[in-house]
This record gives structure tokens, sequence and C-alpha cells, in this order.
């Protein structure tokens, strides 16, 4: 009878053991995202190119009148960006079919605005195809953005034209393959060319275009695309073109709020942001931004800031008007992409220890945080909110970066959360931060610790938290930035405070046994300053950073000027002064005391917009501000396309004053305009 009853109490016991350890899903809390939602935050990085119409005719936004013949791309090679997207780390690519102009990038039935009627290859491309046929070769998604507003089309603002615009849409999404995402500019009536009316239309661009129609076509016919603005939008802007989400992003979002960088906590939609950002000022080709590509430590501020906010990054390329990704473009994308992967090189939590406050059953154990699996997840115990997961370490680990992800399939949950490091047996708080949603990454200083641990402060429900990964970033070894203030104080940064800086001032390259930069110092004669930043951990070194100062503007006055002309020798490029009026115009600066002068510096405004770039230009010194010598006159060559600082050089000449006098500007505007001006002395 033993031996019944023996079996009877270990089924009973396998029972309570069952009971304990079946768990039911957790409730959906909020708004969820659809299946295409989450497939396009899976992405979290892909292309933007501008590319139509505007790169030939050197504009933003076209009016609408241009002729077709204009688009003529010398190499177009839709392959060249598809591998430059992939090399660079990017899931796809989204093409401006058609801006605001309207011109349309593939042979559509529905105008002769298109590249049917223009001279590349005979009337016979189609770039949407193309691009289709390359993202497919490089395994990108791709994508399409298709302007509502159509400033060349003469039925715009009335009934006909949303026909049109249906249209384009529905051969966009019928004629190229899958498509991953459907982009809808904001930007709505007003001025164009309209047929040659060339006029003012207005819309309401809530009711016009019937946004219910727009979104059955790409339901209907591209099911797993998502939506960017329009009427019915799956993704929501960031609020911003700087490609910066918020420190606060909730996905959740209440149409109609405004509340575009934070979202809505109590968002009645699943609207989750995209940061769009162009890699140069303009969203389109324009050769004087060749030297303004963003930098390694822009772009990468950029994606911790989006990608690393729980928002996806669109980042654009302007293709140039060879039709391919310009190499100054390409080499900072390159940089990018080889600094990512040594950020994320090795995942420091692979093989530790994984203990949680609580546990709602092994299903919803610690251990689904760090294995790799997004669709798993911890789960506390019920009615848990206060809660904890803590990383423990063999050894002790250097560390600088820390990603976390919740399982959003539910819904966004956590309202805020710390981080800790137990250093030296104690623990100290690291971070302090509020949501979390699909990723979130943080960066700080190196920090050595013996564990890690995640506490969650706040959230609508219990967290659910399906990813932990811990990494020590390497340092940025990028040449330092050598800056002379107004007063003469030289100062030289990193990007990364832990480097070593040294510098020289005799012409040397200089090394750690060189003098060692820790506060600013001061110069008062012309010197040629070298830096270069050293990681003592590696013994490497960066670049080196070399330029010549000259003597401090710290006694300089512009005469002839108010107070506000002050911005061209405050040794800031980003304050300019504009002074309006018919060229030629003159502007006279003393410099409080004779120097032999052999040069002068122009720096034009260094801006998206700029005004006043002089291309003509006079320059005349004196000792005494009464009697004039020209020195130096002529143009400043290809200033337009290339508006870097300009440095003329002349006869050696002994003067105090100095009068620049702008001649004719680059655009032929009536706008002297400067950003920074300075003398070279001997």
């Amino acid at each position: 009878m033993k031996k019944p009853i023996f079996l009877l109490l270990l089924l009973v016991l396998i029972s309570l053991i069952s009971c304990k350890e079946k768990v039911t899903e957790p409730e959906a809390v909020g708004p969820v995202p659809s299946q295409r939602q989450l497939a396009w935050q899976d992405l979290e990085y892909y292309g933007f190119v501008h590319f139509n119409m505007n790169t030939f005719t050197d504009m933003e936004w076209g009016e609408g009148g241009e002729s077709p013949k204009n688009f003529n791309p010398t190499n177009l090679d839709t392959r060249q960006w598809a591998k430059t997207a992939k090399d660079a780390g990017m899931k796809g690519i989204i093409l401006t079919a058609k801006h605001h102009d309207g011109f349309c990038l593939w042979p559509t039935e529905t105008t002769e605005h298109s590249v049917k009627n223009s001279p590349w290859k005979n009337g016979e491309g189609d770039v949407v195809k193309e691009l289709a046929e390359a993202c497919k070769e490089f395994g990108l998604k791709f994508g399409v953005y298709l302007s509502p507003w159509d400033r060349n089309h003469p039925e715009y603002a009335r009934e006909e034209y949303v026909k049109v615009f249906h249209k384009q849409l529905e051969e966009l999404l019928t004629n190229y393959g899958p498509v991953f995402e459907v982009w809808f500019d904001g930007a709505n009536g007003g001025t164009g060319y309209y047929g040659g009316a060339n006029e003012n239309r207005k819309i309401d661009d809530a009711t016009y275009y019937e946004w219910d129609k727009v979104t059955k076509i790409v339901r209907e016919l591209q099911p797993e695309a998502v939506i960017f603005s329009g009427g019915n939008p799956d993704v929501r802007w960031v609020g911003n073109e700087h490609g910066f989400a918020a420190e606060t992003n909730w996905s959740p979002f209440t149409p109609g709020s405004g509340n575009l960088q934070n979202g809505d906590d109590d968002g009645t939609h699943w609207i989750p942001a995209e940061a769009d950002v162009s890699i140069r000022p303009g969203w389109y080709y324009h050769a004087r931004e060749d030297h303004q590509v963003k930098t390694l430590p822009h772009l990468l501020d950029i994606y911790y800031k989006s990608v690393g906010r729980n928002a996806s990054l669109l980042l654009n390329l302007p293709v140039d008007t060879r039709g391919l990704v310009h190499e100054n473009d390409v080499e900072q994308l390159m940089k990018l992409r080889k600094q990512l992967d040594k950020d994320f090189a090795e995942n420091l939590v692979e093989d530790a220890n994984v203990v949680a406050s609580s546990e709602a059953g092994s299903h919803y154990s610690a251990q689904k945080t760090i294995n790799g699996d997004t669709k798993a997840y911890w789960m506390p115990q019920k009615e848990t909110i206060k809660s904890n997961i803590t990383i423990e370490f063999d050894e002790l680990q250097e560390v600088n970066r820390f990603v976390v992800q919740e399982y959003i399939a539910l819904g966004q949950r956590v309202k805020s959360f710390t981080l800790e490091g137990k250093i030296n047996g104690e623990w100290k708080e690291i971070a302090s931060e509020t949501t979390i949603g699909y990723k979130r990454i943080l960066r700080f200083d190196p920090v050595e610790v013996s564990a890690l641990r995640l506490n969650i402060t706040d959230a609508k429900a219990r967290p659910l938290i399906s990813n932990i990964e811990a990494y020590k970033a390497p340092l940025m070894m990028e040449a330092p930035e050598i800056v002379q203030h107004k007063d003469g104080l030289i100062s030289i940064e990193s990007y990364d405070k832990n480097l070593e800086l040294y510098y020289t001032l005799n012409a040397e390259e200089p090394n750690k046994d060189s003098k060692r930069y820790s506060e600013e110092f001061l110069l008062q004669d012309p010197t040629r300053v070298i830096a270069v930043a050293y990681n003592p951990g590696t013994n490497s070194y960066s670049e080196v950073s070399n330029i010549r100062l000259d003597i401090p503007k710290k006694d300089w006055k512009v005469l002839n000027e108010n107070d506000d002309a002050g911005k061209i020798i405050d040794a800031d490029e980003n304050s300019v002064w504009t002074k309006q009026g018919k060229l030629p115009q003159e502007v006279i600066v003393d410099l409080g005391k004779t120097y032999n002068l052999k040069g002068f510096t122009y720096l034009p405004q260094q801006s998206r917009w700029p005004q006043g770039v002089i291309a003509d230009y006079e320059f005349m010194l004196s000792e005494n501000g009464k009697q004039w010598k020209q020195v130096s006159e002529g143009e400043f060559s290809n200033i337009k396309n290339n508006p870097i600082e300009q440095l003329i050089e002349f006869k050696t000449t002994k003067a105090r004053y100095f009068k620049f006098i702008g001649q004719r500007s680059a655009d032929d505007t009536e706008v002297l305009g400067i950003a920074e001006i300075g003398v070279i002395t001997e």
C-alpha cells in the first residue's frame, strides 16, 4: 500500500508545482503596436534619399515650373546608394519619388512632369525601379516619399488633383515590389506654378486629400507598410529636424495633442517617433555644403539620442548631380559605422548571473533578459511595480554603455528607472531616467563595477523587460578641437573627456612627452598650435589638429556700424552680421594698435540659408583711419559652392585700420554678410 500512497503524494506535489508555475500572460496596457509597427521598430536605422529636380536647380523647395530637361544625372548609380546604406548599417532606404515641385522619378501616367520627358536615358529611365531593385539586391527594405502638395499640377487644390495623387500612390505601391514605409510630408498648399497660374492656393490638409482613402490604398496594396504622417499615421514626426528624440519619449500618442517630441503617457494610439535628419545642413545636395557634412561626434550623438531614446533614425543622404552619394558623406557614414561597431563589440552580460527582486514563474525569469531573444521577457510577481534586476559579474567590469528594452507588444509601461553600479562593495547611482520603450541606451563615464542593478521605480503596470546589455565602448579618438577666444585664451577639447590632451607651440608634432593641456592658456602673438589626444589605456594617439592662430581680437572695434556689427570680430563663427542695402557695402575695423599685416581672412555665414556671401571684394589698410591704401581686390574663387574661410595674402603693410568692402554677393542679393573676419600678421 505504501507505493500507491507515495505515487499519489508525488502527483499532488507535481500538480502544486505546476499550478505555481502556471502564470497567465499579462494583459496589454494602453495602445499596442501592430505587427507592421513591430517590424518597423526592429529596423532602428535606415536612410532617406533626397534626389529629384531640386538636385539640379540647387533648391530645397522647387516652385513647380522647372523643365524636365533639368533632370540629367551624369552617372546615376542606385547600386552605389544601396551599397553605401548597407555598409553603413542601415536597414532600408526611403526615396523622394515626388517632392513639392511635382517632378516624378518614375514614368507615371498621371503627368508629363516626370523622368519620361527628361534627357536622362532618353526618357526611358525609372529611378524608383532602379533603386527598388538595388535595395532588393543588397537586402534592404524599400520605401517611398510622395509629396501630397504638387506645385506643378494645374488642378492642385481642386477635386481632380486628389484623384491624381491617389493614382500616383497606387502606381508606387503596385509596380515596385514590397514597400516598408510610405512617407507623406506635412507641407501643404501655398504659392506655386500650378500649370502656369503662378498663384497661391490653400487647402484644408485634414480633409482635402481624403486620408481615409489614402490609408485604404496603402493597406490594400502594401499591408506591411507603415504610414508616416498623413491622416492616419503609424509613425509620427519627432518634432524637429535635428535627429534628437526627447529623453522622455512615449510611443503612445494622442493625435492633435501636439506632444510630438515626448508622446503621451496616456495616449490613445500607438504612434512611435521617427527622428529624421540630414547628414548635411540641407536635405538636397548643394556643392556649397561639401565641407559641412556632419562630424563623427555629431552623428554619434544623433544615433544615441534617437535609437537610444525609443525612436527610429531616418538619416538623409543628399545624392549629388552625378547621381551618387558624395564621397564626403560616405566617409562620415563609414566612420559612424566603425565607431558603433566598436561601441557595441562585446556584450558584457552574456555570461553574467542575473537575479531579480521577484519573478512571475520560470517562464518570466530574469534570465530571459540576457538570452538575446527579445520576444521573451522578465516579469515580476503580480501587482509589483517597484522591482529590480541585478547583473552579477564574475570579475570586475568597466562599463560605460547600458541597453535596456521593454516587451512593447503589450504596451509601453515604465515611467521611471535608475541604474546602479556596485563599486567597491557599495551601490552607487549611475543614472536616473524616465521612459524605456523599444530601446533605451545610456551613455556614462566608465565605471568599474562588480554588478549592475536596474531599478524600476514607477510604471503603468508591472514591467516587462525583454533585453539588457552592457558594454565598454572605447574612447573616441578624434582629433581635438583648438579654439581661440576673443580675449586670446586658447582652449583644446576632445569628444571624450577621459582622453589626455597634449600640445606644442614650436611646430613639432606632440606626444605624451609634450606639454599636457589642463586649462585655457593665453597667446598674444601669432603661433602655430598643434594638439593630439592620447589614450593611456591603449597607448594610442588620435590624428593631430594643426592650426595657425593670429593676434587676439580683444582690443578690436568696428567703427562705422552699431554694436551688432561686433559679431564679425567676436571669434564665434556661429554669430553672423548682415548689412542690407545696395552693394558695395563696407565695414571698418580698428585693431587697437599698429601691426605689420600680410593678409586677411573672411568667413561667410555657415548656416543652411547663408545671406550675403561675398563673391567680389576690396580690402584696404590705413595707419590713421583717414588715408587708405588698397592692398587687395578680386573674387573669392567658387565661394558660392564652397563657402569656407577665405585666406587672402598681400605684400606686408603697416596698418592699424582695415576696411573690407563687399562689391558683389555670390547670389546677387544686396546684402553684406560676415560671420568672422580676421587679419594675418607678420
